[in-house]
């Protein structure tokens, strides 16, 4: 009996890799699959499981993400993805930075080793390793909001009363740039849920606009949404990069259901600080915000790096 266990648990052999000319992602990836690799396996996996996820008819699908990413190159591919996902949970700063970028606004590529007083006497933001000149990031936000805004309010369907959802959507509605990630949610869809709106540069605008115009913010609309979301889907899945708000409102209200179906997390954070963007997915099962039987896992690892060949292997674009 002890022999056969322990050549269940021997069984699957680790092989050594060998890369070829001209190697697609897909064939890198199907390469992996026997080779070990620590951090690539729970790729592989969450690969295989948002596969099920997102194959899955009856599965409400989830994607949340902070707003760091966005100020990277995943932004167009993060918006040529929404239309396989059925709602979408994330930070106000990407509302800044999609809204700059749709606008024009320019990001350059920095240093993490810079010297960041003097970036202050140029007005250069940095966000890590990505250099904003204030112009592009700060003044864009402001002058195309009010633009935006300005044309909501004024239209015959103003409402005086939205959710961030609906209002999302106005300004989805609006701008016309095809990498925008509120333009392609508007296009198929899909809600945007910003749970922590008024924590960036939109929301200070939302702010002000709302001091000389006849205009409420409904926060607890879209909780509402959510709850409703939570109670009217049997089998709900989620896609999480990073954590903080975004990735706790998506597990916060599939508890009430139950937990998640399926769940795929991408994270850098470590879990013995006891923070919610290091807690792997195993501590959400305590909580019942993802099920003890789901297909579940968690990936130690940079979103840049993994979440392109993760979507180009499913071809989610």
């Amino acid at each position: 009996m002890a022999k056969d266990v322990k050549s269940s648990i021997l069984k699957n052999h680790v092989k050594d890799i060998r890369l070829k000319k001209g190697m697609t992602a897909k064939a890198l990836v199907d390469a992996q699959r026997s080779v070990g690799g620590f951090s690539a396996q729970h790729m592989i996996q969450g690969i295989d499981i948002l596969k099920d996820m997102i194959a899955d008819k009856d599965a409400f699908n989830f994607l949340s993400f902070p707003a760091d990413i966005i100020a990277t190159g995943l932004r167009g591919m993060i918006a040529d993805s929404v239309k396989h996902f059925d709602a979408i949970i994330t930070t106000c700063g990407t509302l800044d930075h999609d809204l700059a970028k749709a606008y024009g606004g320019k990001y350059s590529l920095g240093t993490f080793e810079a010297d960041d007083s003097k970036l202050r006497d140029m007005d250069i933001y940095r966000l890590g390793n990505i250099f904003i000149g204030s112009d592009q990031y700060g003044l864009a936000v402001e002058k195309y909001f009010t633009e935006i805004m300005e044309d909501i309010y004024k239209s015959p369907d103003y409402k005086r009363e939205y959710s961030p959802s609906e209002l999302l959507a106005e300004f989805g509605k609006r701008i016309k740039d095809g990498s925008s990630i509120l333009r392609q949610a508007y296009l198929g869809k899909v809600p945007i849920y910003c749970p922590g709106i008024v924590d960036g540069a939109f929301g200070t605008q939302l702010t002000l606009f709302s001091q000389d115009h006849d205009f409420k913010l409904n926060v607890l609309k879209d909780e509402i949404a959510l709850s409703n979301t939570s109670f009217d889907h049997k089998v709900t899945g989620a896609l999480m990069l990073g954590g903080g708000i975004s990735k706790h409102h998506v597990i916060w209200w599939n508890q009430f259901k139950g937990g998640l179906d399926y769940a795929v997390y991408i994270t850098t954070a470590s879990q013995y600080d006891g923070s919610l963007s290091g807690a792997r997915l195993t501590e959400a099962v305590s909580w019942g915000k993802v099920k003890a039987k789901a297909k579940y896992t968690t990936i130690d690892g940079d979103i840049t790096i993994i979440l392109p060949i993760m979507f180009s292997y499913l071809e989610l674009f």
